[in-house]
């Protein structure tokens, strides 16, 4: 079975959303200096790296996390290549055909620029336009995915595509790495934290063969 481990690592590879708390590891107790063990302490946003949105993110009364079962995050996925340079748009989607209940993930040059393995943060990415979030909210889908840390363009205050996938209870992930990844179909296994009442998780995604049941 072919695993493609689309999360970027936090620390070295995942880069700090503008103004977001930054990712930090430090160590509470070391073997080295005769603890008996290694002790990590965590401190991050919980949209750090690769991440899950739940409604509750924008959505007043929306749905946290911790309320969706474990079934929801392990799911078929279509990845999608989009070549527009600045937005997905719906022109480019009326080539592809996503199930209903399914997720989708837009591969964009953001991939190829390794915005997510880079650690530096930049602000301007492929996002996805309002009329293309529309268009997936039409196609009743489960999941939308992206490469980059926001589904959103960085100066966009109105966040049109937070609004429309959130409102319709569309899980987004975000901040994937999704180099090397054939645009095809596969199961998406996206576990988050179950953290109590939280809007938002980092996730480890990979994308497995695709097995009908």
């Amino acid at each position: 079975m072919v695993v493609h481990d689309i999360s970027p690592t936090l620390g070295t590879e995942a880069p700090d959303y503008a103004g977001d708390p930054p990712f930090r590891r430090s160590e509470v107790a070391s073997l080295a200096e005769g603890a008996p063990c290694n002790l990590s302490l965590v401190s991050m946003s919980c949209h750090a790296g690769a991440h899950l949105d739940a409604p509750a993110h924008f959505i007043p009364g929306g749905r946290s996390l911790d309320s969706y079962p474990a079934s929801a995050f392990i799911l078929p996925a279509l990845v999608a290549t989009i070549n527009h340079p600045e937005e997905i748009r719906v022109e480019e989607l009326q080539r592809i055909e996503p199930a209903p209940g399914m997720a989708l993930l837009f591969k964009t040059r953001n991939s190829v620029r390794g915005l997510m393995t880079g650690r530096t943060f930049t602000r301007d990415w492929v996002c996805l336009s309002r009329e293309a979030a529309q268009w997936c909210v039409e196609r009743q889908l489960t999941m939308v995915g992206i490469d980059a840390l926001s589904i959103d363009r960085f100066h966009d205050s109105s966040h049109p595509a937070h609004y429309a996938l959130l409102g319709a209870g569309i899980l987004v992930l975000e901040g994937l790495n999704l180099k090397g990844v054939e645009p095809t179909l596969y199961t998406l296994i996206c576990l988050p934290l179950r953290l109590d009442g939280a809007e938002a998780s980092p996730v480890r995604a990979v994308l497995t063969d695709y097995r009908q049941e």
